[in-house]
């Protein structure tokens, strides 16, 4: 958020930034659940609200998290059971050759499990599609579910989807299929993409519809057995969520990861497919259970154009030939304002401007959400590598009987123990010590601990080119692999998982405690969007992504998310003062009583102007 904005902001919810006139137009005022919103006479709202000293002093403690949440997260689970137990072998399937003495690519305990042989270079393209390819679906799903079918119809339609796409998954590792690579390869290719589009109607909104079963939005005092009196916060109720959802996405992957490379090792690919699919089919099941009790937001319209056209309409008058003028008129702090239909007489109001001015302050707090967003998809290179990269450089170091894609599940198995870790031990002390380890810092540290990672993952890689008998070329035909143990990839592996806890996990929370209650999906599916954008990006990796340029290729990684860690921290760091402003902005309604808003007349738009560039 600019400075000017940081003022505009203020002056609207500050009380000693707040003008007279905003007395007169109190009865246009959101009816919201009780809420502290900044404003210090709404604290009489609730008896349990916190002012805000109490606010700045008091710990902050989470909320206790249902159990309707608790079976989403299982059904996110089986979802990610499927799609990671899968996904593991992708590489193999793709890479390798079948074995002579096999018909089903199983490798047996001294041999290397393959199908298609088709290389490294196309294992890695093919996978960086489809990891495009399922973070891209999500920007329709989440469409879809906010303006039309909700997020648990969508959901329901999506696991169909993908259902489909599982079956046709496993018809292509059947040994008859794959005597025939070309036709073999079509088949996967189907796959995945039908995979992807249920993929990406089920992610968008899966993760909104977990966090909204908590029913608590607004700040509250309580005093915990020891006598400490705390506030119940909200987002440390979605932070702590997020925390297990994710864990729960690391136990399903993780059994489905070590499982499935193991079917494919010892009995072949058809089973490592087959095995995620039945898990899969729990998905449906846990839904129609539990659909009666589920916390759901309806589907409120066409979401997405009403909020780009509030954000076009915001922005008229501002764009001039000199770029200087269109800088300074687009951060004077009263873009936001000039879109608020208290701002607009009755008559002059676009037939589409049907909401309030609390929607409009939520659509711009959306908007800088997903500003936020903008350099994740740096941090995504880094994380990607574990899926192709890190898998194949596995295959030529001393692997002593172990499947060479089964290492990279002490991604999940760190995480596993990590975020409980961070859940109990860490992030309490921190903020009983004072620390707002607020969610950009997370952010932040995220970005370094993934550039880590690759810096560890390139040393790795510069051992292997020395010591290999072949030098730089380790991976190729008749190499035998170096004496370097697999296990000296643990570094690489637990860095990343650290670095997800900061930026993947608190990517979510941040994605969902921003966005208008209305434009959740489109929000997450915004956040998703951004490894879609570190696939497209990774595609230019491709060419280094074989030897003997791979050290070029961790180096070059690690540099680029040090650089984007640190420009993102110094775009958004004055964004970390307003957290709990942003947090507690009153509900606005897309569709308000027009009639109720009156409009500000011309010398109160003056005022209103004056006191936020004196503010300024």
């Amino acid at each position: 958020m600019s400075q000017p904005d940081d003022v505009a902001f203020k002056a609207k919810h500050d009380p000693a930034l707040a003008l007279p006139l905003d007395e007169k137009h109190e009865h246009t005022a959101v009816q919201a659940p009780p809420a502290y919103d900044g404003h210090e006479q709404n604290h009489g709202a609730l008896e349990d609200a916190p002012t805000e000293e109490e606010i700045r002093t008091l710990r902050h403690v989470s909320d206790k998290i249902p159990w309707n949440a608790y079976t989403v997260a299982f059904v996110e689970l089986c979802e990610r059971f499927s799609y990671y137990g899968t996904t593991v072998v992708f590489t193999n399937f793709i890479q390798q050759t079948r074995p002579i003495t096999s018909r089903t690519g199983a490798g047996g305990h001294d041999g290397q499990s393959g199908a298609l042989g088709r290389g490294q270079r196309a294992s890695t393209g093919l996978g960086t599609f489809n990891t495009f390819w399922v973070y891209l679906l999500p920007l329709f799903g989440a469409y879809v579910a906010d303006t039309y079918w909700g997020r648990y119809k969508t959901i329901c339609v999506a696991v169909a989807i993908a259902m489909v796409g599982h079956v046709l998954l496993v018809v292509s590792a059947i040994p008859t299929v794959i005597d025939h690579p070309d036709g073999a390869l079509g088949c996967f290719a189907v796959a995945i993409i039908v995979m992807g589009i249920g993929t990406g109607g089920f992610k968008a909104n899966i993760s909104p519809l977990v966090a909204e079963q908590s029913k608590n939005t607004y700040l509250r005092i309580d005093t915990l057995p020891s006598g400490e009196r705390v506030i119940v916060d909200p987002a440390v109720t979605s932070s702590r969520i997020y925390m297990y959802f994710y864990l729960m996405i690391n136990i399903g992957a993780l059994i489905g990861q070590i499982t499935m490379v193991y079917a494919e090792k010892y009995v072949g690919f058809w089973l490592s497919f087959l095995l995620p699919t039945l898990v899969f089919c729990l998905c449906p099941v846990v839904l129609f259970i539990c659909r009666k009790r589920y916390v759901r937001s309806p589907p409120q319209g066409s979401v997405l154009s009403k909020a780009m056209r509030t954000f076009i309409f915001a922005q008229k008058g501002r764009w001039h030939l000199n770029p200087v003028q269109t800088v300074k008129h687009l951060n004077d702090g009263t873009m936001w304002e000039t879109a608020k239909p208290s701002n607009i007489a009755l008559a002059n109001r676009p037939s589409w401007m049907t909401f309030d001015d609390a929607w409009v302050d939520e659509v711009r707090r959306g908007f800088h959400a997903c500003s936020v967003f903008v350099w994740l998809p740096l941090w995504w290179l880094c994380y990607n590598q574990i899926n192709n990269n890190l898998v194949s450089q596995a295959a030529v170091m001393k692997l002593n009987g172990l499947p060479n894609d089964i290492v990279n599940n002490l991604d999940p198995l760190a995480l596993i123990i990590l975020i409980p870790v961070c859940d109990i031990l860490i992030y309490p002390a921190l903020r009983k010590a004072g620390i707002n380890f607020t969610a950009l810092k997370r952010i932040t540290f995220g970005f370094y601990t993934g550039a880590a990672a690759m810096i560890w993952a390139c040393i790795i890689q510069y051992y292997i080119y020395k010591h290999s008998e072949c030098g730089k070329y380790a991976a190729g035909k008749g190499c035998e692999p170096t004496d370097i143990n697999v296990w000296a990839q643990t570094g690489s592996y637990v860095l990343i998982a650290l670095s997800e806890i900061f930026a993947s996990i608190t990517g979510l929370e941040y994605a969902f405690t921003k966005a208008p209650k209305n434009m959740r999906s489109l929000v997450m599916s915004v956040f998703l969007f951004t490894n879609a954008i570190s696939a497209a990006i990774g595609e230019a990796f491709v060419s280094l992504s074989e030897d003997p340029l791979l050290v070029w290729n961790y180096g070059a990684v690690a540099i680029i998310a040090t650089v984007g860690g640190t420009i993102f921290w110094l775009q958004f760091r004055g964004l970390d003062a307003q957290e709990h402003e942003l947090n507690q902005l009153p509900v606005g309604r897309m569709f308000a009583d027009q009639d109720t808003v009156e409009p500000l007349t011309p010398e109160e738009m003056r005022q209103r102007r004056e006191s936020l560039g004196a503010a300024a």
